[in-house]
């Protein structure tokens, strides 16, 4: 009987070798000797519902009492799962997180961290770096009041009011920002440069009076 082989060099498979060889593992007889959850579950259903129509009589007086059990079980199952996910969608669709409470840094310094973030691909922190110095640089303005606790809906509606015509852009910043930070959106470059464009454009715009009249930075504040 010829000795154990010895060991080759580390494998390198092609994709193709490596799907084929996933598939020919997962087709050996020990990945199915067992029934699957579904399986078990219909077995089961189909013990009870043996017994039941072993007693004389009672399989037509009971069928439509064990479906409405099944019934109920699946619906409690549903409901069971699906609550959490309904209330944290809720939650976060009336949430917004804040922007600069543990951030000092000035305009410039976010614009060139956000900068950095999207040279080197991690395009997530760009956009929210980028947002954090659309907000701080209408702050150092005066056209922001520097208030602890502000969301980025907040800052968002605030900016919209002193900027009318690029309202509806910063509201979708704002969202842009939330959605990040919750992880529901994986932003790409051009989420980052279309933020990069806004912001850039609201830094050298005028802000605009509830009657459309331009007014000298630092004597509105907005809250």
């Amino acid at each position: 009987m010829p000795g154990p082989r010895p060991l080759g060099p580390p494998l390198d498979p092609s994709a193709e070798e490596a799907r084929r060889w996933a598939q020919e593992e997962l087709a050996k007889a020990i990945y199915n000797q067992g029934p699957s959850l579904l399986e078990r579950f219909l077995a089961w259903l189909g013990r009870i519902w043996d017994q039941l129509m072993g007693i004389d009589g009672a399989g037509a007086v009971l069928l439509p009492v064990v479906v409405l059990g099944v019934a109920a079980l699946i619906i409690a199952a549903v409901l069971i799962l699906g609550g959490p996910v309904r209330r944290r969608r809720v939650g976060r669709a009336s949430a917004s997180m804040q922007v600069l409470d543990d951030d000092d840094r000035g305009a410039q310094a976010l614009r060139s961290a956000a900068d950095a973030a999207a040279d080197a691909g991690d395009y997530a922190r760009a956009v929210l770096d980028r947002f954090r110095a659309l907000v701080r640089g209408l702050d150092e303005r005066g056209i922001l009041a520097d208030r602890r606790g502000r969301t980025a809906r907040e800052a968002a509606a605030s900016a919209g009011a002193a900027f009318p015509e690029h309202a509806g852009e910063l509201a979708r910043a704002g969202e842009l920002f939330d959605a990040v930070c919750y992880g529901d959106v994986v932003p790409d470059a051009a989420a980052h440069q279309w933020l990069r464009d806004l912001e850039q454009r609201v830094s050298t715009a005028r802000p605009t009076s509830h009657d459309g009249t331009q007014i000298a930075e630092g004597w509105s504040v907005l809250q």
